[in-house]
């Protein structure tokens, strides 16, 4: 054999690992789970090695994505809302200079925005919902599960914090805990869409009955030990969201729009009700601290948003050392990652455009994944809906939609979303199954 037939045969062989199923599924795992646990490997390898991962996690995708490219159905790939907003954000390194971060700065953070956008649609694009929903519920098993080791370790066995980690070793008397996410909002964060992926497992029944168990108690114990208000809240409103879904699954196809109509009214009803009891409900949730300092961030934030409403200051991502951030943060007292609320951020960094583009895109796939979850007879179309309820409830009171593995996993709910229901699909949502089950 020549040595052009070797090298023939080698290519071919790549070819056909890269292309495989197995390859495409063990790079959703490791996608997912690096977008996860970013907080984690910052402070093992620092920015560069972190960079470095996600640099050849991207050239793995888009190799994976070359050799698999007749097997992808590219009709609908993206839903526009997800691509005006991006673009959006690419397009603010263009006013970022004279108004707020340098545009190298605004470049190099909008490019890491674009690479776990990309991540994301991989993700969505080579695995079905279920495929999904099983590498969720495996990576998150194993992230809560380190997660509660080391505070264990960190609070009972040594006594001492892990402070590389940000580990406070609180767990002895009860919480919170920051597990490997650096925050308890983080952590209560990734442990209700764990909670809510594991349910979802289990009535799929894709994992053992004991494995179900398990994860849900470790999910609700990590949640409980989190003691983030913020979580609470999106929980109560997850429970609701599963009992609506259970009610609209089982009412019959020609009245399920009137159900519907009446769920929206609900919600209505209960949002003008919760912002006026607004001050009585942060008084329940023991919240009071944690408010002030958000109405602390927001009113320093209210200062500069009057001088570039429309466009904003540049896309940033996760603040950063260097005004206007620096300015609100000495004036607050403290150092703030964000906004602390999604909302308000992308007001903030890309103006009331942004904001428009990114209250479209969570609305828009919020309804798809909605109207597939009530109408569709497969409980694993419930995922992305849970999901993305998840989303728009914590995002009042973090930023985490807009950042790696929030970012990731709005992106991938909302792809989904589209390639299963257009609009046309939505006004003619009456063709579901008649009788659905939970």
């Amino acid at each position: 054999m020549s040595a052009a037939d070797d090298g023939a045969h080698v290519v071919h062989a790549l070819r056909q690992f890269a292309g495989s199923a197995r390859f495409a599924q063990a790079l959703a795992l490791v996608t997912v789970g690096f977008a996860f646990s970013t907080h984690a490997l910052r402070a093992l390898i620092g920015w560069p090695g972190l960079i470095a991962v996600l640099a050849g996690l991207v050239a793995l995708c888009g190799i994976s994505l070359v050799a698999r490219w007749r097997a992808v159905e590219w009709y609908g790939i993206l839903p526009i809302s997800i691509l005006v907003f991006v673009g959006w954000c690419v397009a603010s390194v263009l006013w970022s200079g004279p108004t707020g971060n340098a545009p190298a700065v605004t470049a190099v953070r909008v490019t890491y925005l674009v690479a776990f956008a990309f991540l994301g649609v991989y993700v969505a694009l080579m695995r079905d919902t279920i495929q999904i929903v099983r590498a969720f519920g495996d990576v998150m098993r194993v992230l809560l599960g380190v997660s509660l080791t080391l505070e264990v370790l960190s609070g009972i066995l040594l006594d001492v914090p892990i402070a590389f980690l940000g580990i406070q070793g609180d767990i002895a008397r009860l919480g919170p805990i920051q597990g490997i996410f650096g925050s308890r909002n983080m952590l209560g964060f990734v442990a209700l869409i764990a909670l809510l992926t594991f349910v979802v497992e289990w009535r799929t029944r894709i994992v053992s009955r004991a494995r179900t168990w398990g994860s849900l108690a470790l999910a609700l114990v990590c949640i409980a030990l989190a003691g983030s208000p913020a979580t609470w809240v999106a929980l109560g409103v997850s429970v609701l969201a599963v009992a609506a879904l259970y009610g609209l699954r089982r009412a019959e196809p020609v009245t399920r729009w009137r159900w519907q109509v009446a769920l929206l009214v609900a919600v209505l009803v209960v949002l003008v009700a919760g912002w006026i009891l607004r001050v009585r409900i942060i008084e329940l949730l023991d919240a009071r601290g944690e408010f002030d300092v958000r109405l602390d961030v927001w009113r320093e934030l209210s200062r500069y948003l009057n001088l570039n409403p429309l466009q904003g200051w540049g896309w940033v991502g996760a603040w950063r050392d260097a005004p206007p951030y620096t300015w609100i943060e000495l004036a607050t007292g403290r150092p703030h990652a964000s906004a602390l609320s999604a909302w308000i951020d992308v007001y903030f960094q890309v103006g009331v455009i942004g904001a428009v583009s990114f209250i479209a895109l969570v609305g828009v796939a919020l309804v798809r994944a909605w109207l597939l979850a009530s109408t569709r007879r497969s409980v694993v179309y419930v995922w992305p809906a849970l999901m993305l309820v998840v989303i728009t409830v914590t995002s009042f009171a973090e930023s985490f939609a807009l950042i790696e593995g929030g970012w990731l996993l709005l992106v991938v709910c909302a792809v989904k979303a589209a390639r299963d229901m257009s609009w046309r699909d939505a006004l003619a949502a009456g063709r579901a199954p008649a009788t659905t089950t939970f």
